[in-house]
């Protein structure tokens, strides 16, 4: 599994810490809240190993612009 993309749907995640070197101290997912039903979805060995997309973690439908993406 790429840990840049979305185990979800596959596209990149936008995750700071995704190839990063070191640790980062700051990432869009640090602080996001994640659909609980987008995490139980995916297959145990999924988890944990990437991130989710933005437009995943709200559990918003492929194609669907994040509210806060104005």
């Amino acid at each position: 599994m790429n840990p840049a993309h979305c185990p979800c749907c596959g596209q990149r995640n936008q995750c700071a810490q995704a190839g990063a070197a070191a640790p980062v101290t700051e990432c869009w997912c640090f602080g996001a809240a994640v659909d609980p039903e987008v995490l139980d979805s995916l297959p145990p060995e999924q988890r944990n190993s990437a991130c989710l997309c933005p437009r995943c973690a709200q559990g918003l439908a492929p194609g669907t612009t994040s509210p806060s993406a104005d």
